[in-house]
């Protein structure tokens, strides 16, 4: 177990971070010495968010919303450029074309009348929602009580980041189970605490939180009682419970009447989560359950020889029962954990972090945390001249960059005619004299990478629509990798038609387009998430040329792979003041040229400090 500590230089502060205890040395069967590894603060990110996933996130249900066409229809032409939900064109099963001659499902064409005008069109149950990222991470920010810098995150201005959203795709095909009755189950979203409980536990958005410090010993809750008590005109009828764990469903009850009550004997003891309830009925009542009727009594105790607490938590409004689907935002998002989101942002973007002074994490691109800091420390004084190495700098042969997810149809059919992954990257020094050791460095983002489509009609016009089509190979639907994606609101675009029903549709010629560029012209913003320069899916051309490799790896591999770079080795002994206040983007100066930090270990205890340094070229 790692537990906080702190390190001192002549009792002044040093390092702040935790320790584990790795080993003891025994001499004459006494403890002697230990051996403990300490980790800065950063470390602590990754302990806090644990295996959580995405869905655990509960404040995301803020934005729960009802899926039918009305709700599909604003999210899809939404005029405001700042909504955290939007519905783009990424179709999950059916694809779309634009044929102004014949008629047909996917058909997009907008005749000015006769019988393609009912028959033609996209469903609004072919498409579902999406979710800014930042929205994701300001839910990490509030449910880990964590902040991150303005650097990269929390800045509506970077439209690099703050432009990107992920759909909302964890279930392949359709959004709504198939199912013989219409019955669709409705997230209790409103509890509020009853008779002033112990501050134990908390609700967010419906969501009753228990924290891991509360479940240390024992490890979960040893009583609770889940009620639920229907309004009287509705004792006899049957109702379905469900109780989500980090959006991951924990216990469901069926065909239930009456007043029923889930002791820890039916539901189970609760470790540390988040805790959703939903109920459906196949009869749709805007009071199935009055307010208050809905209840969540919890027991327990706050660790060893400590004594019981209690809370109650009560449901603050009537609970509804509806045909309409509800889309809870955390049933909807991919599966995925956390760790492995914010690793895929950091790999995309070659961003790197720390914990400054005020607790807050700082996140920046490479190239600007090297930018960052202009101090040289110079170091000839202190060197031990009597040994050191020169060494070749780089291991690798190449560094491949990539997608995890290139499963969808158009991928795979770019990947089998060019013989490469869609928007992937090999990098390596381009002179027939490189002779570096064979081994590839694999830079791999956890991400799904659709190639989008803008359709043309079949006498080969252009119209402004691009789309995603999320199938195989075998174009079948599709679950894949989390998808992210820009979005783009095309206004006064191409008439397309979104189908309410079979014979009935709307006209629209706003709507948010998938893209994997920033901008839909390059001489706006050349910025898109290819690692390699492609053919732009919207304007054909090669103008994008602003690559994640281009504008955020490019400087860095380049300097790492200059045949001129070496790896300095040598032994120092700093003086305290250097040791204290030296940061790793700062440089070294070392016999009149200038170094960057590859490395520093120092033994506190002697002082002695081993460096790699990196020369500038």
């Amino acid at each position: 177990n790692k537990v906080a500590g702190e390190i001192q230089l002549n009792d002044i502060p040093f390092k702040t971070g935790f320790v584990k205890l790795e080993g003891v040395e025994m001499k004459k069967n006494k403890a002697y010495g230990y051996k403990v590894t300490f980790f800065g603060d950063t470390v602590s990110l990754k302990d806090l968010l644990g295996d959580d996933q995405l869905s655990s996130l509960s404040s995301l249900n803020t934005y729960n919303l009802t899926y039918n066409y009305t709700n599909v229809a604003s999210k899809l032409t939404n005029t405001s450029g700042t909504d955290p939900i939007i519905c783009p064109l990424i179709t999950h099963t059916r694809q779309l074309y634009y044929d102004t001659s014949t008629a047909g499902e996917g058909n997009l064409y907008k005749p000015s009348s006769g019988y393609l005008t009912s028959t033609n069109g996209v469903y609004w149950s072919d498409l579902k929602y999406a979710i800014r990222l930042q929205e994701i991470i300001d839910a990490i920010e509030s449910q880990y009580s964590i902040t991150f810098s303005s650097d990269f995150f929390n800045d509506a201005t970077n439209a690099p980041f703050y432009n990107l959203y992920m759909w909302l795709h964890r279930k392949k095909g359709d959004v709504e189970p198939a199912t013989q009755v219409t019955e669709t189950y409705q997230q209790v979203s409103s509890f509020t605490a009853y008779s002033t409980p112990s501050p134990e536990t908390s609700m967010v958005t419906g969501a009753l939180i228990i924290p891991s410090s509360l479940v240390t010993s024992p490890n979960f809750l040893n009583g609770n009682d889940l009620s639920f008590i229907p309004n009287s005109s509705y004792t006899s009828t049957a109702y379905n419970i469900r109780v989500f764990r980090n959006g991951s469903l924990f216990y469901q009850g069926t065909n239930l009447t009456g007043t029923t009550i889930l002791t820890s004997t039916q539901l189970g003891y609760l470790g540390a989560g988040n805790y959703t309830v939903s109920v459906s009925s196949a009869t749709s009542a805007t009071s199935f359950f009055d307010a208050g009727d809905i209840r969540w009594a919890l027991t327990g105790q706050k660790g060893e020889s400590v004594s019981s607490w209690s809370d109650e938590w009560r449901s603050s409004s009537a609970q509804a029962t509806s045909a309409d689907f509800e889309f809870v935002i955390t049933e909807q998002l991919p599966k995925m954990k956390i760790i492995d989101f914010l690793t895929g942002l950091f790999k995309a973007f070659n961003l790197t972090a720390y914990v400054d002074v005020t607790g807050t994490i700082v996140v920046r691109t490479l190239d600007s945390y090297y930018t960052a800091s202009s101090v040289v420390w110079d170091v000839d004084d202190y060197v031990d001249i009597s040994k050191g190495t020169v060494d070749v700098a780089l291991p690798f042969k190449e560094i491949a960059f990539s997608f995890k997810g290139l499963g969808t149809y158009l991928a795979k059919q770019y990947e089998q005619l060019e013989n490469s992954g869609w928007g992937s990257l090999s990098y390596t020094l381009d002179d027939a004299t490189y002779d570096a050791p064979e081994q590839t460095y694999n830079v791999q983002v956890p991400y799904e990478h659709l190639q989008y489509e803008r359709l043309y009609s079949q006498a080969g016009a252009i119209t402004d629509v691009q789309y995603g089509w999320c199938v195989d190979d075998n174009k079948d639907s599709y679950i894949g990798k989390p998808i992210i994606f820009y979005a783009i609101r095309k206004t006064s675009g191409t008439d397309i038609l979104l189908k309410q029903a079979a014979t009935t549709n709307a006209d629209i010629d706003d709507y948010w387009i998938p893209s994997n560029s920033q901008a839909l012209a390059s001489g706006t913003s050349t910025q898109n998430i290819n690692f390699q320069l492609e053919v732009n899916e919207y304007t054909e051309d090669t103008a994008f040329t602003g690559t994640l490799f281009e504008n955020y790896y490019k400087t860095y591999i380049q300097n790492v792979f200059n045949n001129k770079r070496r790896l300095t080795k040598v032994k120092a002994y700093l003086p305290l003041k250097m040791i204290y206040n030296l940061k790793l983007n700062d440089k070294i100066s070392l016999n009149g040229y200038t170094y960057k930090i590859n490395s520093i270990t120092t033994n506190l205890t002697t002082g002695e400090s081993s460096l790699e340094l990196l020369n500038v070229v």
